[in-house]
């Protein structure tokens, strides 16, 4: 299971986290606004089955090894408690931040998994807050093609400022995420780690 800023690590890290929270606060006094509801997803190619890519799969809180610096200001996991196994399982994850809590809505091995954001307390509510995300696997010639989807409500304004920044950070998320699973797979099939492709999606949500 991951873990980002461990209590081995300077305490420069911890002061760290600290400082991203101000932040927060302070661009929500300045930039806060109505909520804009939007989407983002990362999406890659890998040479292995959805059956090999299932077995594998893993939540950010999941993911062996550390995430990047700027991303794990803002998550830093300490881990996670329940299973993705089942529709309807509740998961809740932790970090040095607070924690969320996620519901699996729709499990379709191998190729489908979605899960709502039921609540989320991270210290960033006022500039961010997660809705839902899924993880989608299809066969594409020799591997497979995944894609990771988040969806979210953003409230800092201008939206034209704000939006790429929040669509950096999400694609930095999942391709941590992705480079993990990829870690993962390729343990076990090598070459699939070095067929890896990666991509991006990014469009504004419909719903």
């Amino acid at each position: 299971m991951a873990s980002g800023v461990n209590a081995g690590e300077p305490e420069i890290a911890l002061v760290t986290i600290r400082k991203s929270g101000i932040l927060c606060k302070l661009a929500s006094l300045l930039f806060g606004g109505r909520a804009s509801y939007e989407f983002v997803a990362t999406q890659v190619h890998i040479e292995a089955s959805p059956e090999s890519i299932w077995r594998d799969i893993a939540f950010y809180e999941e993911v062996p090894g550390k995430p990047p610096i700027l991303l794990a200001c803002f998550l830093s996991p300490l881990g996670t408690e329940g299973e993705k196994s089942r529709q309807g399982a509740l998961i809740v994850c932790r970090y040095r931040q607070g924690s969320l809590v996620k519901r699996i809505t729709a499990l379709d091995k191998p190729y489908l998994i979605r899960f709502d954001v039921l609540d989320q307390h991270l210290g960033i509510e006022h500039c961010a807050i997660a809705r839902s995300g899924s993880y989608s696997i299809r066969r594409a010639a020799a591997g497979s093609e995944v894609v990771l989807t988040t969806s979210y409500r953003g409230f800092l304004h201008p939206r034209w400022f704000w939006r790429p920044l929040e669509r950096l950070g999400l694609h930095q998320l999942h391709s941590h995420i992705l480079n993990g699973m990829r870690k993962m797979i390729s343990a076990e099939h090598p070459s699939a780690g070095e067929q890896l492709a990666a991509g991006c999606i990014c469009r504004k949500e419909q719903s």
